[in-house]
């Protein structure tokens, strides 16, 4: 990857810092699934359970009732009740998979590798993630890996909220980074468009493989 200056292709200078999402990238998160597991009868199918993943979750956009929960602006019982009147979903099925999600949170292992790598080879390491209270304390609580992050951003300690810029601009300043010498990755396309807007490189997630040859092949590893 190269820079045009003055007519001339100027090689990137190699990144400072790589700040990881958490749920998709570093934990398994897959709605879907989990809806099929929780609500069996209401998500019968994939398409079913496709649908109401968007009914319940919004599709995570910034001002929905999940984004609350996310934001830190709403707690537990609220955004449960929230929900419900808004879907005509009983408050104890909502609870129940509100219940479900930490230890659906698994880490995924291949990324857990890489991330033991960076932090042997002397990355520096930072995260920014969307995460309700309750789920960012399990996960901290849970997963000693984490204490390769020098540090890190939830968007309920801040009350900010990826894919918004105000929580990009809180993480610049919480890691003490320079946008354009730090490396971004997120599963989220609407994530990675605003770092990329905000002069952040960034590389889109699908898997820890991809991820991390994508890197190596711009020259960022």
């Amino acid at each position: 990857m190269t820079l045009m200056q003055a007519g001339a292709a100027v090689p990137l200078p190699p990144p400072e810092a790589v700040v990881f999402d958490f749920g998709g990238v570093l934990f398994n998160w897959q709605p879907v699934v989990l809806l099929q597991q929780v609500m069996p009868d209401r998500a019968r199918n994939a398409e079913e359970a496709l649908a109401l993943a968007h009914t319940v979750f919004q599709s995570f956009m910034p001002d929905g009732d999940w984004a609350a929960f996310d934001r830190g602006t709403a707690e537990w019982g609220e955004v449960r009740g929230r929900i419900a009147r808004r879907t005509g979903l009983p408050e104890v099925d909502l609870d129940r998979l509100m219940h479900a999600i930490p230890p659906h949170l698994a880490p995924l292992a291949d990324t857990v590798a890489w991330l033991e790598r960076l932090a042997a080879a002397g990355t520096r390491l930072h995260f920014l993630s969307n995460m309700p209270a309750p789920y960012a304390a399990f996960l901290q609580r849970e997963h000693a890996f984490l204490k390769h992050f020098q540090s890190g951003v939830f968007s309920c300690d801040v009350k900010q909220i990826k894919p918004n810029a105000d929580i990009f601009h809180t993480a610049i300043e919480t890691f003490g980074i320079e946008p354009s010498r730090t490396v971004f990755i997120d599963d989220n396309v609407h994530n990675i468009r605003m770092a990329l807007e905000l002069g952040w490189r960034a590389v889109r997630f699908e898997q820890a493989a991809q991820a991390e040859a994508d890197l190596k092949a711009r020259g960022w590893l």
